[in-house]
Order: structure tokens, then sequence, then C-alpha cells
């Protein structure tokens, strides 16, 4: 048997060609290694079309690397679940048993719990684990680092200001263009009571035969997964990533700012890019996606609001949260700031509630695999909160339920920014409204059953007097945060009837809400 130099493994989120793996790859004593296991869609009993997305993607980069006649040894799962392997660990064992490999490589993994395991088996077959930088990433390897001993705590505002002036993205003679570092001001918009009249949807990209035969895989492996494969439409090449990206700065940038918070009925996408997924399984590259949305606004094509907007959550948001995923990791996972131990209601899995917001955001996300970033974190994550489920529960929910859901990119925004679970690593503040806030984003409010306006009442929406509920239950606690005074001074001037009443709705609302 022939040795292998060095064995590059390619992960299910790590499909770029240019990546450091294939840096200094000799065909004739280097081979690759690709791997589907059972563990990646049961862990979190992963949404249909997350499987599919991540399985499909991975066998037509596969195909290409065969094509370009690279060495690769390609596990695949099978409809015979006993031919499976369980994990990468199982799976890297057996190929390490079957092979002689001197060196092993993989760029750094999306997720700490693959990592770990990937360092024990290399460990136990005696060999050491090389992991590479993911240069998909704009932010430097050790840059985070170096920034944050500079702070008190790591402020997004501020980590986005840095990159842009390391990278002069937005930038002119040493100043953001536009004059401002952000647009937020303009950026706030709802649709009023006409709604969004036309928003031209994006590109269809109709299943091909190999993406069909991972549909029929999934369906026979994970039946009892919540979701559904009926609306599958998700890019799983770089062709259709870049056909997504140009759809999206042609018809949907110009206006992404002002509506990027909006929420209307049954308009899942709206002005939304939908290129989350091809971003986190590297099918395209943040730097050509910023690049696309600064040209635009230099040809005039969209105004500086929407592309700055859209630049922050690429340049800005995704990279912090991954600097501070592995800056926190593995304790981020077990904090509890709130001590919150409730179980995930039912109706996560179902979409069958009497409150209409989530009926909309949950049905979506069971029908697309996919909800906007106001939907996830004022809606479902915001009732979490106000629920106070287990965040660990809920954060297994939103891994699972999610197409772009990869653990760097998820556990940040649902344990930091939406559960508020790490106490403020991450968010100044924990994001607490009442059903208010949902009432002026959407018209939802408008066919619900429940009033926001009301805390107290037979019709008090659940999300109101929960929000009362929560201040009441962790006023201590919150009040160690300036920025909770306001609302803090308002629950000061409720009397104890007031109080009692509001305890009475809650234990009405438990009720009612596990009953449907």
């Amino acid at each position: 048997m022939k040795a292998i130099r060095t064995l590059s493994l390619i992960l299910g989120d790590q499909l770029n060609r240019d990546s450091a793996i294939f840096d200094d790859f000799d065909p004739n004593q280097d081979a690759l290694w690709m791997a589907e296991v059972l563990e990646e869609s049961t862990h979190v009993a992963s949404h249909p079309q997350r499987s599919v997305l991540f399985l499909s993607a991975m066998r037509h980069f596969a195909d290409q690397l065969q094509g370009e006649d690279f060495p690769l040894f390609y596990n695949a799962l099978s409809t015979d679940a006993s031919a499976n392997f369980a994990s990468f660990q199982t799976a890297l064992s057996h190929f390490l048993t079957q092979h002689s490999v001197q060196n092993i490589q993989v760029v750094l993994p999306g997720d700490y719990r693959v990592l770990q395991q990937l360092k024990t088996t290399c460990q136990s077959a005696g060999l050491k684990l090389k992991v590479l930088p993911d240069r998909h990433f704009i932010s430097l390897p050790g840059e985070f680092s170096a920034w944050m001993a500079k702070r008190k705590s790591p402020i997004m505002e501020y980590w986005v200001r840095h990159l842009r002036q390391r990278t002069g993205i937005l930038m002119a003679d040493g100043k953001p263009i536009g004059g401002a570092w952000n647009f937020d001001a303009k950026n706030r918009g709802n649709f009023g009571k006409k709604g969004p009249g036309l928003v031209i949807s994006g590109p269809v990209f109709a299943p091909n035969d190999l993406t069909k035969s991972v549909m029929e895989l999934v369906k026979t492996l994970f039946p009892q997964h919540a979701g559904n494969l009926s609306h599958f439409n998700w890019p799983v090449t770089a062709e259709q990533a870049q056909l997504a990206l140009d759809d999206f700065i042609e018809h949907r940038l110009p206006s992404f700012g002002l509506y990027q918070d909006a929420m209307w009925f049954d308009q899942p996408f709206l002005y939304h890019s939908l290129i989350s997924s091809s971003l986190n399984l590297k099918l395209i590259s943040p730097l050509r996606v910023i690049q696309a949305a600064e040209q635009a606004y230099h040809q005039g094509r969209a105004p500086i609001e929407a592309v700055e907007g859209f630049i922050r959550q690429v340049l800005g948001w995704r990279e912090y949260v991954r600097c501070l995923y592995w800056h926190a990791m593995p304790q981020w996972q077990d904090w509890n700031h709130f001590g919150a131990t409730n179980p995930m209601p039912d109706f996560y899995w179902t979409g069958k509630t009497n409150m209409v917001c989530l009926q909309q955001s949950i049905g979506q996300v069971l029908k697309h695999g996919y909800g906007h970033h106001i939907q996830r974190l004022m809606v479902t994550g915001l009732f979490a909160l106000l629920w106070e489920t287990d965040p660990k529960a809920i954060h297994e929910w939103y891994l699972a339920m999610y197409v772009d859901a990869v653990e760097w990119v998820e556990l940040p925004n649902v344990l930091g920014m939406s559960q508020y679970a790490d106490g403020g690593l991450m968010a100044s503040k924990p994001y607490l409204a009442s059903g208010n806030y949902i009432q002026k984003m959407s018209p939802y409010c408008t066919k619900c059953r429940y009033n926001p306006a009301e805390s107290t009442s037979d019709k008090a929406c659940p999300f109101t007097t929960l929000y009362w509920a929560f201040l009441v239950k962790h006023e201590d606690l919150l009040r160690q945060n300036h920025r909770m005074a306001l609302p803090l001074k308002h629950l000061q001037n409720w009397d104890e009837p007031k109080r009692q009443a509001l305890a009475k709705r809650v234990a009405q609302i438990r009720v009612e809400l596990k009953s449907i």
C-alpha cells in the first residue's frame, strides 16, 4: 500500500477551492478526504433542507475536485443506515486503519466539537493534526486577540471600524465614505399599511439529479426531523452562489438598508440577500460579496445606507461572532446568566400557536429553513428569552433548523445576542421587548387574537405579559445594566394589585400555550 504523505481533510462547510488545504498539494504523494457522517444531521435533529444543502454542496464540490484529477477519498452516506459512519471520529479512525498516513491536516473547523473529535482521533493514531488558518475570513489570525488586548469589552461597532481602516473597505482618504461609520438611523423602516409591494424574488435553483438523490437519501435516513423539502431552493455550487449574489445586488440591495428589519405576512425573504448559507459553506467569499456591494454604491446603483448596512453584516457582524466564538469556547456553551431552565415550547417544531408572529416566523422556518435576523432575534429568539428557555435548548433548535447554521456563527448569535446567556460578553444589554416592537415592525398583530398593548387581561399579548414578568423576576440583575434604567423606572410605577394580576396572567399563558 502506497503511503500518503499528507492527508488533507475537507469538511462540509469548507467548500472553497482557494483553501489553504490546496497549498503545496502534490497529487502524487498527497490525498484529500471528505466524509458524510450521521452525527452532522443527528447531534441536533437537522432540518431536512439543512442536511440536503450540506450533502449536495459537498457532493458537487467532490465532483469538481475529481474533475480536476485530485486524489479524493469520499465517504458517502447510504440508505442502509448500518453501513454509515456515526461521526467524523469513527469515519477517520476507520480510514487511518486502512491506509498509511504520514501527516494529516485540516483548515480550522467551524465547530469546536468537530475540532476536538479530529484531534482525539489523530492522537489515537499517533499523528499530530495540523490546523491551518481559514483565509476565507477577512480577519487575520491573532488579529482579534491583539485588538481585544487593548479593550475592556469587545464592542462590534469598533471592531468593524478597525477592519474597515485596515482593509480600506468603504473608506476614502482614511475616512468613512458617506461621512459616517453607520447609517442605522436610516435603516429602521417598516412597510406601513400598504405593505412591501412588488419585491423581485431571487433566482430559482431547480434540483438536479445529484440533489434529487440526496433528497431521497435524507427522507430515508431522517424521516422524523421537523421541516420539509418541498421548497428547497438554495445554491449548492459556487456558480449558483454567484448568481444569487448578482441577483441581490441588482434587485434588492437598494432597499435593503431601509427594510432590513421589516416583516410582512407570508414574505420570508423580502429584501434580504439569501447568501448566508453560501458564505457559511464557503461557496462564495465575503470579500467578493463586499466588493460587489461597494461597486454598486460607486456606480450609483445603491445608496450608502443600504450598502453600509449590508457590508456591516458581512465584514462586521460575521467576522465578529467568529472571533468571539473561538475566544470564548468551550465555556460559552455552558453559560446561563438568567438561570433559565424551561423546555422549548412544542410549537417551535410545528408552528401551531395562536401568536401570529410566531406562526409566521416558525412556519417559514419549517418551509424554507430560513428567517431573517429580526425574525430570529426579535420573534423566535425574544420569545424563547421571555419564556426563560434553557439556553442550550434554544441554541440546539437554531443550529438544527436554519440552513445557514454553522456553530461558530449560530452559537454566539443565540447564546450571546439573543439569549444574553453570556451575561454581556457579546451584547451591551439584553434584547428585551414587548409585543409593541413586533407591532411596529410588522402587520402580524392586526390578525392576532392578542393585544400587544395589554399585559394583564385575557387578551394580553404573551410577549408583553412575559416581558414585564421577566423584568419583575430579574429586576435586581437587570438593574446592574444602565441601559435597562428606563424600563425598570416604568416598572416602579406598578402597584401590588397590578403585579398580582400580571402573575395571574403569566400562569394563564403558560397553560394556554402548552395546551395548543
